[in-house]
């Protein structure tokens, strides 16, 4: 049975008016298994017949399974209680108890799931259809009918059924890409998406226009694609929740390349790259082992003066491309280097 309307989430004040949900909080709690019957075989022509107690049911589970056509947690703002069925008792004539309906919650394509107390990553949905089991219901117990032996052939004896599982359950979502566009504010990430995919994210000349992760598909050669993510810009402080804070961080763990965007008018370029490079690091030093390509935006506006220049600034161990999203210059470049980074060979 799929989990009907009935939740309650934990979200960021700044969340509250959008249609993007990227974390939720809710207290789920699988079925009890019912238990084990205590029963004889009684009826016109047997008088003291043995034990045909049945077993219990198990309890229901509750389970989470990968929609691709969701990209948001929306869908489970409201639910308060996720609680699945209790598994029938058993009863006579060795008949086992009906188990209990699972509950099945569906979630978008990177979705985990923590237990809350201990922060404990308990499972994580990658593929459409995709199915795991968040919390076991509870086994049936036996019927006296399993505790028969030559001695004692009329036990009394059969099991309880064994107790769900309840706990507050948090359920966070990071985006799936393929590369991540990493940049403050105003960098020109959204300009950017909205040239090289069909995407359409709001563009203002404003901090923080992107409030929430905007996905686009980038069309490359022979029909050929891969997607691309503009994520909400870091301010400095980031990794210590400043700004949007980890909100923004997370969606960048799952980007196989980060597109670092450093527009030409910055005052310092390799100081801004420095500041990023800083708050990826202290957030998660894992996410330094990914692939990193630096665009500097707007570069229409350079000679080539300027733009020899700035190349001394970057790190020579990072390659580096001059692009313009208004005036079209450069972009086949990125789209065939980043394309080049997405397919090259495992070691």
């Amino acid at each position: 049975m799929l989990l009907p309307s009935t939740g309650k989430t934990y979200l960021y004040s700044e969340m509250e008016k959008t249609n993007f949900i990227d974390y939720i909080r809710i207290f789920a709690k699988s079925g009890h298994g019912g238990s084990g019957s205590r029963h004889f075989m009684r009826n016109k022509l047997t008088a003291m017949g043995g034990p045909d107690g049945g077993d219990g049911g198990r309890g229901g589970h509750i389970i989470l399974k990968g929609n691709s056509q969701l990209w948001t947690l929306l869908h489970l703002r409201y639910y308060k209680n996720v609680v699945a069925e209790d598994g029938e008792n058993g009863s006579k004539n060795n008949s086992t108890g009906r188990e209990g309906k699972d509950i099945v919650i569906e979630v978008p394509l990177g979705t985990i799931a923590k237990d809350e107390l201990t922060g404990k990553v308990e499972a994580e949905i990658l593929e459409d259809g995709q199915q795991l089991i968040l919390m076991k219901g509870g086994r049936g117990g036996l019927g006296n009918g399993n505790f028969a032996t030559p001695t004692n052939q009329a036990p009394e004896h059969f099991q309880p059924g064994e107790e769900g599982e309840e706990a507050w359950k948090v359920l966070e979502l990071k985006v799936l890409a393929d590369v991540g566009l990493v940049g403050f504010p105003n960098a020109g990430k959204s300009t950017l998406l909205s040239v090289i995919t069909a995407a359409k994210p709001k563009i203002a000349d404003y901090a923080f226009t992107t409030l929430v992760p905007q996905l686009g598909m980038v069309e490359y050669r022979e029909g050929k694609s891969f997607c691309i993510a503009d994520l909400p810009g870091i301010i400095e402080g980031a990794a210590e929740g400043k700004g949007l804070g980890h909100r923004f961080l997370r969606h960048i763990e799952r980007n196989a390349c980060l597109l670092f965007l450093i527009p030409a008018d910055s005052a310092d370029h390799r100081k801004e790259f420095d500041i990023l490079y800083k708050e990826l690091e202290e957030y998660n030093p894992e996410l330094l082992q990914k692939d990193f390509i630096i665009a500097i935006s707007k570069s229409d506006m350079l000679d080539n003066e300027l733009k020899e220049a700035i190349s001394i600034e970057l790190p020579a161990n990072i390659p580096h491309l001059f692009i313009s999203s208004v005036a079209q210059q450069g972009l086949t470049e990125l789209k065939d280097t980043l394309w080049k980074i997405l397919n090259k060979p495992v070691k």
